[in-house]
Order: structure tokens, then C-alpha cells, then sequence
């Protein structure tokens, strides 16, 4: 198990960056910190390979962040995020 420090871009929305929290983000190349922007932590949480995430696997996220130091969860298709809010929405004024 490892703590991960997770943090979000401020330019791309549903851009998250996982790194293990004692490293920070010491082992993200610069290049991906230039395009990703100045990173704004979200949060810290245990991550081990059983837990669910909403639009990540944690073990992918664990090999990521033993292998590069990072793991960077991409944005969902623009396609596939206008379902997801479409489903998530509440239904109102149905007749």
C-alpha cells in the first residue's frame, strides 16, 4: 500500500496527477508539469490494488508510480463525459 498525493490541472478539466506522497512531485518531468500547469492538490489517500476509483484503475496508478513516479489520469472522451453527466443527471419534469 502507498500513500498517493493526487492533484488536479488547473487547464484541463478531470486532469489528475497521482504521485506517492513522500516523493511530491519530484519525479514528474518537467515537460509534463509545463503542460499540465501549476498543480493544485486535491487530496491524499491509501491506494492498493483492490480500490475502486471512478475513472481510474489502481493498479495501473500503483505501476505508474512505481515505474515513472507518476501515474496522469487523461480527461474521459468528450463523448463519453456528456453520457456520463446525461445518466448521472436527476430526471425532472417527466410527464
Amino acid at each position: 500500500m502507498k500513500i498517493c498525493s493526487i492533484y488536479k490541472s488547473p487547464r484541463k478539466d478531470e486532469m489528475y496527477l497521482y504521485v506517492d506522497k513522500r516523493e511530491a512531485l519530484m519525479r514528474v518531468p518537467e515537460a509534463l508539469l509545463e503542460m499540465f500547469g501549476q498543480p493544485v492538490h486535491v487530496m491524499d489517500m491509501p491506494m492498493k490494488a483492490e480500490r475502486k476509483l471512478a475513472r481510474a484503475d489502481a493498479d495501473k496508478v500503483l505501476e505508474g508510480i512505481t515505474e515513472k513516479g507518476y501515474y496522469l489520469q487523461m480527461p474521459p472522451p468528450k463523448e463519453q463525459y456528456l453520457l456520463d453527466l446525461h445518466a448521472n443527471r436527476p430526471v425532472t419534469g417527466v410527464r
